[in-house]
Parts: C-alpha cells; sequence; structure tokens
C-alpha cells in the first residue's frame, strides 16, 4: 500500500489539501457573515459581546466540519489525536511565551504608530456584564474558540501546507490565520499566536498543543476584564 493512502480508505490521502482549505475557508466565510444578521437586532451589548465570543469557535468548527466532509478520512489526518500530558503542558507554557511575545509586538506597534485601536470590545461588554456573563465569555473565548479555530487554521490549513515543508506550513498559515482577524491591531497578535500554535502541532503531532496555546491567550481578556476592571487587545 502506497504511503500516502490510509489502511481504512485506500481513496483517502493521509493529510488535507487544496480542496480542504477551500472549503473549509469557504464555510468559515459563509458562518461569519451569518454574524452580520445579528447587527441590526438592536441587541443589548453584553448579549451581542457573547453572541460574537461564541460565533468564533462556531464558525472555525462549521469550517473544519466542511473541510472534512470533502473527503472521507479519519479525523487523525487533521491531527486530531490524543496527546501526552507533557506536550499539553509544554503547549500551556507556550501559549504563556506566545503572550509576552504578543505582547511585545503590540507595544512596538503602538509605540511606532499611534494606532491603537480595538477592534474586540464587545468581548469587553461581555465579560463586564455580571458572574454568568463573564464564565460565558471565559467558556467562548478560552474552550469554544481554541478548538473551533485551531481545528481549522491548524487542523486543516497548517496540516496541508506542511507538505511544502515548515516554513511555509507555519509561516502560511498564521498568515491567513491572522487576516482574517481583520487589518486591525489583532492581526500581529493572531499572527504570533498562530506561528507558536502550528509549531506545537507540527512538533507534537496533535492539535490538542496548539488549543492549549491559543487558551492561554484568550483565556487573559476575561481575566483581565475580571481583576481589573479592563482589557488590552488579547483574544485571537
Amino acid at each position: 500500500m502506497s504511503s500516502d493512502r490510509l489502511s481504512t480508505d485506500v481513496t483517502s490521502p493521509t493529510r488535507p489539501g487544496w480542496p480542504e482549505i477551500v472549503v473549509g475557508l469557504l464555510a468559515l466565510v459563509a458562518a461569519t457573515a451569518a454574524l452580520l444578521l445579528f447587527g441590526p437586532l438592536g441587541l443589548e451589548p453584553v448579549v451581542y459581546g457573547l453572541i460574537v465570543a461564541a460565533w468564533s469557535g462556531i464558525a472555525g468548527l462549521a469550517g473544519f466540519a466542511a473541510a472534512a466532509l470533502v473527503r472521507i478520512r479519519s479525523v487523525g489526518a487533521f491531527g486530531v489525536r490524543r496527546t501526552s500530558l507533557r506536550w499539553m503542558l509544554v503547549g500551556v507554557a507556550a501559549g504563556v511565551v506566545a503572550f509576552i511575545l504578543k505582547g511585545v509586538v503590540n507595544y512596538a506597534i503602538i509605540a511606532l504608530t499611534g494606532f491603537d485601536a480595538d477592534p474586540q470590545g464587545m468581548y469587553y461588554d461581555a465579560a463586564g456584564g455580571g458572574v454568568v456573563p463573564l464564565i460565558l465569555t471565559i467558556l467562548f473565548l478560552a474552550v469554544l474558540t481554541p478548538i473551533g479555530e485551531e481545528f481549522l487554521f491548524r487542523g486543516v490549513l497548517a496540516n496541508a501546507l506542511l507538505r511544502y515543508g515548515p516554513v511555509i506550513g507555519v509561516l502560511g498559515s498564521s498568515a491567513v490565520f491572522a487576516l482574517f482577524h481583520g487589518i486591525n491591531i489583532a492581526l500581529p497578535t493572531a499572527f504570533v499566536v498562530g506561528v507558536v500554535a502550528a509549531e506545537m502541532m507540527r512538533r507534537s503531532g496533535s492539535i490538542w498543543p496548539a488549543v492549549a496555546v491559543h487558551a492561554v491567550n484568550n483565556l487573559a481578556l476575561p481575566l483581565m476584564v475580571l481583576f481589573t476592571g479592563t482589557a488590552g487587545p488579547g483574544a485571537s
């Protein structure tokens, strides 16, 4: 049997490719566009913030599901496989490093350009809306969003691009991940988190250390709201 075939399905490659990238990103765009339907409803800031916080994870999972349906394969082809406690701890430590690095990047950009407009104000509204909204914000930003976005951007995109080597796989997928955050102060920080998360997935062979990196970084925002009442650009 050829090395690029799964033993359980001889028609399925061992890693995703361009069909999965295209379908996954198109599904993400469609799911993200659907979020615009909530804009004209005049929802309370806390409610709207919670919807936006949840939607990143929902849209990511929608993109991943669409990509996975393109060709029948084991989810292990996307890096969705068990990993060790050691790798999860490494992922948490890498998340702390990414958090520090993106803070340095933010500071440098703001110092050089004076541009500090934050597009994620709705997350602060949600986290600052009381105990229940804070708990939901933590769950959405630090659990749902990391899983949804990592499954798509690392599980599908990075895995597919890694066929061209680690540089293209890690940097290319991180650039696309950053661009989907928009042209704003969140873009460079998303790129930093993306690079660290993609490298964790590449080295461990599992998506879960990458999810840990993402979760650590996104957890910072609601915790800063909890302890200080304010926050800087943080969620990816």
